[in-house]
């Protein structure tokens, strides 16, 4: 998928205390949502077509991605 992203509004999350080490996201017109590494704006970003992303999100939220030490 090729998606413009020269028009897009990123930010970052409150959370993040201002650090240039985070992650940004860019909500878009299209409905599909943009991230990408906040040290390299003009990198390469990943975009989430909205369903996509609700999943994610759910998965962040219960500990799907978390490590297991082991």
């Amino acid at each position: 998928m090729n998606v413009d992203l020269s028009g897009a509004k990123w930010f970052k999350s409150s959370r993040s205390g201002g650090g240039k080490d985070c992650v940004e996201v860019a909500f878009l017109e299209s409905g599909n949502i943009g991230v990408r590494d906040s040290k390299n704006p003009t990198g390469p970003a990943l975009v989430f077509a909205p369903g996509e992303w609700d999943a994610f999100v759910v998965g962040a939220k219960d500990g799907e991605f978390n490590r297991q030490q082991g």
